[in-house]
């Protein structure tokens, strides 16, 4: 008999897909090949060790998947669209999310932060080299007593000292930090009190990146503990047109709908291995596929991925179009990942004991959620940026 699971993605249970137009469709293909092949055979080993496979950016580097969003840097054709770069986000978490973090980071964060807040001959001067992965971007904006409240609270200071800034402050949960070749730093100028950019190349005399140990969430992905001691930037490398947190909150606006697609790809990953697990676990006497609770179980979760799947369809289009604003992605993070949390736990419930055992990877996936529902503004923060749009009062303490 044939099912709907008979397809490359059993949870597109509406074709989502076939939103894509027939070249991007074949990009889409080449991702969930390239994780297939060169990334899931990495991951349970170095999730359980806690280190990021570094073998993976020579094999991102040939893979013709980086920079696509990005026009003029990188070989590739038209510039990618949100819904291309929203479901190959999804198509990367649907393996495993450190690896998707990884390349969010870089690809997101650290190389749209220079699109948006540089001049044109920065961008000339480092986006090639991102774009073909032959350097690795990270973006340090959270700090170690500030996260929510980074716009009003940041520490990090930025002195201008004739032609070079001197920074000083740390920084926490740096993604890629321990082996970024440019570490894009937020700081406070002391003079206007405004916050800047600042582009901190691998090996800046008083730059330390610590690797945060004993996480049990995102665990291949090398979040550092950042220490600024008197850096020395020049002035060639503040990032011109990033003056203010305005211009930070414009690249985290773009960004966030990245990680709502992230969680999208971490339930339809936990999703489709409780339904294989389903239909091969034997209990008295038949697959507990055939459970009405299991079933019922099963079918909430595809509906979750399903809902959030549109939600994020129409987001892209949105944000295609120019129409786009911080409350669209605010609520697509939020409400993505408090689905996601739901079905990886619906997913780990199915495989019983099991479940909590790497081998089967749904414990990973459970785990892994954890971080993604926290990390590019908690649910509660984007919840009151909504509340605000829609009501027209700040909840904001």
């Amino acid at each position: 008999m044939t099912t709907h699971t008979d397809s490359q993605n059993a949870a597109d249970f509406y074709d989502f897909e076939g939103a894509l137009s027939p070249e991007e469709r074949k990009v889409l293909v080449k991702t969930r090949e390239f994780m297939r092949d060169q990334v899931a055979p990495l991951v349970a080993e170095h999730w359980a060790q806690g280190v990021f496979p570094k073998e993976l950016i020579g094999r991102f580097r040939e893979s013709g998947l980086v920079g696509l969003p990005y026009e003029g840097y990188g070989d590739h054709g038209p510039v990618a669209s949100h819904l291309l770069t929203g479901m190959m986000a999804m198509e990367m978490s649907r393996v495993d999310a450190s690896v998707a973090t990884f390349f969010g980071v870089h690809n997101g964060l650290a190389m749209y932060a220079i699109q948006a807040g540089g001049d044109q001959a920065q961008r000339d001067r480092w986006l090639p080299g991102m774009a073909r992965m032959d350097t690795v971007g990270a973006f340090a904006l959270t700090e170690p007593l500030d996260g929510s409240d980074i716009a009003a609270g940041m520490r990090t200071t930025a002195r201008r000292d004739g032609d070079t800034w001197v920074l000083n402050g740390a920084k926490r949960w740096t993604g890629n930090a321990t082996f970024a070749d440019h570490v894009v730093v937020w700081a406070r100028d002391v003079e206007d009190d405004q916050v800047k950019g600042f582009v901190v190349g691998k090996g800046t005399p008083g730059f330390t990146a610590e690797k945060i140990a004993n996480k049990t969430s995102l665990r291949m992905v090398e979040n550092a503990d950042i220490k600024l001691e008197d850096v020395r930037v020049p002035e060639s490398d503040r990032l011109q047109n990033a003056s203010s947190f305005r211009d930070v909150a414009e690249i985290l606006r773009a960004t966030r709908s990245g990680v709502a697609w992230q969680a999208l790809g971490v339930m339809i990953g936990a999703y489709e291995l409780a339904l294989r697990y389903a239909k091969e676990r034997q209990q008295f006497g038949r697959p507990v596929a055939g459970f009405q609770l299991v079933q019922d179980l099963l079918v909430k979760s595809l509906g979750n991925i399903t809902s959030s799947w549109g939600m994020l369809l129409q987001l892209a289009r949105l944000q295609d179009s120019g129409v786009f604003r911080d409350e669209h992605s605010a609520l697509a993070k939020a409400h993505v990942t408090a689905r996601m949390r739901e079905v990886v736990a619906w997913a780990r419930e199915i495989f019983g004991g099991n479940g909590i055992v790497l081998d089967y990877d749904v414990a990973r996936f459970f785990a892994d959620a954890e971080a993604i529902y926290s990390f590019e503004g908690t649910r509660e923060m984007n919840t009151l940026i909504v509340g605000k749009a829609i009501t027209g009062e700040s909840a904001f303490v």
